[in-house]
């Protein structure tokens, strides 16, 4: 036993000390990643850095799937089940032109620094260690970096894993977010955009006609109006997040449309949402004004997930969490890559690799002190995860 012990705390030490060695690596990697733009969908130049950078170091298996996924495997043969890692390669921001890095009183800022690119670096390093070390490799391991996370990418990238593995994912963890949160259940989605449609005509001479931007701004008095379904320990929530429409000052609108979007972290929840959605759009309806929606996205609650393995799973990562940070991670339910195995059953969580702040904003940032440690936290999961 004191054997076993010894050789455990030896391979613990030499695990964080080539963490150590590769810290100024990880840098800069993520200051040159950074700069990539990933919009969802058009992910394809991070995609080809990162397979070509994988390849470098040694990787003969990687592969892009039909949804731009990079994909490493370590002994995923035949039907053997296997435990994924993702971290996903978009972020929020349109850019199709180098995204701005800068670095300042040791933080770095850039527009996706953190969500999800330092997590996706962090990612690529325990992928080095496994080529150089596949030795640790005692049970099959799926390495994903994924398209779509954001937004209307609406999951592709981990929709396509699921369904080309299905059956054969014992369970899967996302890196997203930062290191002080563990999420533990789904808050699924649905994303409509709404088109109103009038005669419209000029504003003097065809005063009177139905304006469309008036018939939309109805609806959403009427959205913001409804009740949210009230049940216990869960959260339900909407919002309009655009509106645009018409010609000029001097027209009556013929057109106006709007983006609006549900959540809930609870299946009933959704439902009502939903058909009070749908009541909302069959009453307002009218030769007058008409309305047209279309599903724009669709991001699904947690299934029927077997409750012990998805809690021993939860546990697993908490200490894993705790012993590389000295805290205790705050359970969360949060929209994820995570909403799709979690709605098929498959036990699933996500936690982040870095401190920061500002997601999803141009000033975006992230402490660099926490790089090491953050990479510390998601090597010693990948290999834990790879032995046992």
């Amino acid at each position: 036993m004191y054997y076993d012990n010894y050789n455990t705390h030896l391979e613990d030490f030499e695990m964080l000390t080539w963490c150590e060695n590769h810290y100024e690596e990880q840098l800069t990697l993520l200051k040159t990643l950074a700069a990539i733009p990933a919009p969802s969908h058009q992910e394809e130049q991070r995609a080809a850095f990162i397979k070509n950078w994988l390849e470098e170091q040694g990787a003969e298996k990687v592969s892009v799937d039909e949804a731009g996924n990079v994909i490493l495997p370590f002994d995923v043969a035949g039907k053997r089940s296997c435990t994924v890692f993702m971290a996903h390669m978009d972020v929020v921001f349109p850019d199709v032109t180098p995204l701005p890095v800068r670095e300042e009183e040791g933080k770095l800022y850039a527009p996706g620094v953190g969500d999800d690119t330092a997590n996706v670096v962090a990612l690529m390093l325990c992928a080095k260690y496994l080529l150089e070390h596949p030795e640790v490799i005692k049970y099959p391991l799926l390495l994903v970096f994924n398209t779509c996370e954001e937004g209307l990418g609406n999951l592709k990238g981990v929709r396509q894993i699921c369904a080309d593995y299905k059956g054969r994912i014992k369970q899967l963890i996302s890196f997203d977010g930062t290191m002080e949160a563990l999420v533990e259940r789904a808050v699924g989605s649905e994303r409509w955009k709404v088109t109103a449609t009038t005669k419209g005509g000029h504003s003097y001479g065809a005063f009177g006609n139905p304006n469309a931007i008036a018939a939309l701004s109805g609806i959403i008095c009427c959205l913001y109006g409804q009740p949210v379904p009230r049940l216990e320990g869960r959260k339900t929530t909407y919002n309009v997040g655009t509106i645009q429409g018409g010609t000029s000052v001097n027209t009556i609108a013929q057109s106006a449309e709007m983006l609006y979007e549900y959540r809930s972290d609870d299946k009933r929840g959704l439902d009502q949402m939903r058909q009070q959605f749908q009541s909302l759009m069959w009453q307002l309806n009218s030769e007058e004004a008409k309305f047209e929606r279309e599903l724009l996205g669709e991001r699904p609650c947690g299934g029927d997930v077997d409750k012990k393995k998805q809690e021993n799973l939860l546990k697993r990562c908490e200490t894993l969490i705790k012993k590389h940070t000295g805290k205790a991670p705050k359970r969360a339910a949060m929209s994820t890559d995570c909403n799709i195995p979690l709605s098929m059953g498959i036990p699933a969580t996500c936690f982040g690799l870095y401190h920061g702040a500002g997601a999803h904003t141009r000033e975006e940032w992230l402490e660099i002190d926490s790089l090491l440690p953050g990479l510390k936290l998601g090597l010693s999961t990948v290999v834990d995860f790879a032995k046992k």
